[in-house]
């Protein structure tokens, strides 16, 4: 836990015991920045601060949206901003503000162990940066909360150019017909539009609470004007991850267009095979009838001949004196009457 009293002088460094003279001084503001909020933190913030327990629970455990309670001397500001994971996923980065009238007190929130602690402080780093080098001298809570906000912010709008960037090799690869493992691709387009989707959320509801929080009495009017500024930031960032989600959805569309496309010429050649083999099949199946036919056809005579032809020494049509014609005519007839009924059946 950092505890730092800011005044004319610049910034100074002080220790936890000291905060209770701090807060009662007239003069200065109190910047207390607590890394992450263990057990001591929290007794801190409930018997020197005197904190709605619900505050100081929200502060312990991890809070999935952006959030604002206005208590009657202080106001409790819950926020996030994204963080790219290794594979292109949203990690949440969450940052608590109890902001009063002479103190601001800067809570960062439980800490995906994915992610590096000191991106969860970069913000309040980068302001305690300036304020050291003389670049900012915030005279009230709302002032250094504005600074540390709109730091997020920033970090906020440098996420979405990112995940702009994605889009665009997404596109080109669409266009160009690289997509590669159509599974993988669309697992791409997908991070992308949730990222997009995500910062959206994180600034239309973050604005919804400044918008909110704008209209409060307690607020002194320069504090207002910050709150107003800081919202019309979330709603800026809101609009332009808005368009990215819709340009993304125009690139999402253009490949299941280009999917289908490909899926019904695939499906047309498929037919189109199908459609020969069928052809084929019937002209063989054709030849088949006609070669069946004319063994049918010969196979009468064939038969009557293989009859007449065994050598049994009692075969009394043998001696006939018609016989051998009978036996012509016999398979005249029978290839006659089959060819008939092959030729009416179309298999001839």
């Amino acid at each position: 836990m950092d505890v730092r009293l800011i005044g004319d002088e610049g910034i100074e460094e002080r220790t936890v015991e000291e905060l209770p003279a701090l807060l009662a001084r007239q003069d200065g503001l109190v910047w207390v920045d607590i890394p992450s909020c263990d057990r001591d933190a929290a007794r801190v913030l409930s018997e020197v601060f005197a904190f709605h327990p619900m505050a100081i629970k929200d502060c312990v455990e991890r809070n999935r949206v952006p959030k604002m309670h206005a208590y009657l001397d202080h106001v409790f500001v819950v926020l996030h901003t994204p963080e790219r994971g290794e594979r292109g996923h949203v990690h949440y980065i969450e940052l608590d503000q109890f902001v009063g009238r002479n103190y601001l007190v800067t809570v960062h929130g439980p800490i995906n162990p994915a992610v590096d602690p000191e991106i969860a402080v970069r913000e309040t780093r980068a302001v305690l940066s300036r304020i050291k080098a003389g670049r900012l001298r915030p005279a009230t809570a709302f002032e250094l909360s504005h600074a540390i906000v709109s730091a997020l912010i920033r970090n906020q709008e440098e996420y979405v150019e990112t995940v702009t960037s994605d889009v665009w090799r997404l596109e080109q690869r669409v266009t160009g017909g690289h997509v590669g493992e159509p599974e993988e691709f669309l697992n791409e387009l997908f991070r992308a539009r949730h990222g997009l989707l995500a910062v959206r959320t994180m600034g239309a509801l973050s604005g919804a609470i400044y918008g909110g929080m704008s209209g409060l009495t307690r607020i002194s009017p320069g504090g207002q004007r910050l709150v107003v500024d800081i919202a019309g930031q979330f709603e800026r960032i809101r609009r332009v991850a808005d368009g990215e989600r819709e340009y993304l959805q125009g690139v999402i569309e253009f490949y299941q267009t280009t999917l289908t496309i490909k899926a019904a010429l695939i499906g047309q050649a498929q037919n189109e095979e199908v459609k020969h083999l069928t052809e084929a099949s019937y002209t063989q199946n054709e030849e088949i009838k006609k070669i069946s036919a004319w063994a049918a056809i010969f196979f009468a005579p064939t038969l009557i001949g293989t009859v007449y032809g065994m050598n049994f020494e009692y075969m009394p049509e043998l001696h006939w004196f018609l016989g051998y014609p009978l036996a012509l005519i016999t398979m005249v007839l029978a290839s006659a009457a089959l060819y008939l009924v092959f030729k009416r059946r179309g298999w001839l």
